[in-house]
């Protein structure tokens, strides 16, 4: 069977060839990017986490590394206070910039400055605004507490009582979520108004709208919302470190130690164990199973997440 020769000179059979190197060519740049910052990172701490390492020395110890975390009291201390912060930080986070992007929809007059006095905090160096914050929340001499006193109310010690310090953070975090609420505050805006103005002629209120327009038109900004802010709690060290360094009194002078998670271990977070195990304590190995488990969980919380939104959105759909 003879082979057609285009006017090119090339056979045919031969383009799919071409083609497709010249799409490796062009996927270089992130070929090589993921491999040098993504798959050799992950598999040379699949590699170390069956290694007691200390940078200087490599011995193979099998799953000591993996039973060792079965038996670590603080990584376990430290692992529940980070399932917390994703249970309960993001979901106030993310229902607080809602609400506050709502109120400045509505808002006639002063629109432009408000949408400022709610994004300035996000603008704050975290180690600056978790000082502040640490000292607006002082149990003595904070605003906040003698606020409260004025109507009678017993303030607590935010971050000395292993009750109040996760809520003291959760606070923290709904205060500097300035760009969660610009982007709500950009989707709200992006929804169309003849859809409420058709729902108000069928006599839907106020919270029918919300639930029936509002939501399920900006529901992929709210899952994007919602997946950064898991990763972002995963990942959670500068504010909780800081403020338990600030609300203990300890610095980093000459012949001080401080142990991350004051008071009793409510604000260690697996980041900061990980920290402490990997650059305090120079045992690698143990390090690299803490981040694999940070990994997984955050693959797997990701994954649950985006099926939730399918469904959500195949059920808005059908409806």
């Amino acid at each position: 069977m003879a082979i057609t020769v285009p006017p090119g000179g090339a056979p045919r059979a031969a383009r799919p060839r071409g083609e497709g190197r010249k799409a490796l060519l062009w996927a270089s740049p992130w070929l090589i990017g993921f491999g040098l910052f993504f798959a050799y990172p992950l598999a040379a701490t699949v590699y170390f986490s069956f290694h007691r390492y200390d940078l200087f020395s490599l011995e193979f110890i099998g799953l000591d590394n993996y039973r060792h975390l079965l038996g670590d009291d603080r990584a376990h201390t430290a692992m529940r206070n980070t399932l917390w912060l994703v249970a309960f930080m993001v979901p106030a986070q993310t229902v607080f910039a809602l609400g506050v992007a709502q109120l400045l929809t509505r808002l006639k007059a002063g629109a432009g400055f408000f949408r400022t006095v709610f994004y300035l905090p996000s603008l704050v160096p975290m180690v600056a605004g978790t000082v502040a914050f640490v000292f607006i929340l002082n149990p003595a001499t904070g605003p906040v507490n003698q606020a409260l006193a004025l109507l009678g109310v017993t303030g607590p010690d935010w971050f000395g009582d292993p009750a109040w310090a996760k809520p003291g953070l959760t606070l923290l975090a709904m205060w500097g979520a300035g760009n969660t609420v610009v982007i709500f505050l950009a989707a709200l805006l992006d929804v169309p108004r003849h859809l409420y103005e058709a729902a108000a002629i069928d006599g839907a209120g106020a919270w029918r709208q919300f639930r029936d327009i509002t939501l399920p038109t900006i529901s992929p900004v709210i899952m994007f919302s919602a997946v950064t802010g898991v990763i972002y709690a995963l990942q959670y060290f500068t504010q909780a470190m800081v403020a338990a360094r600030v609300a203990s009194g300890v610095t980093d002078s000459p012949g001080s130690s401080f142990v991350p998670g004051y008071p009793e271990g409510a604000t260690l977070t697996l980041p900061q164990w990980l920290f402490h195990q990997g650059f305090r304590d120079f045992t690698m190995g143990y390090a690299c199973v803490l981040a694999l488990v940070m990994f997984a969980a955050s693959t797997l919380l990701t994954l649950v997440l985006l099926r939730r939104f399918s469904a959500f959105t195949a059920d808005g759909e059908g409806s």
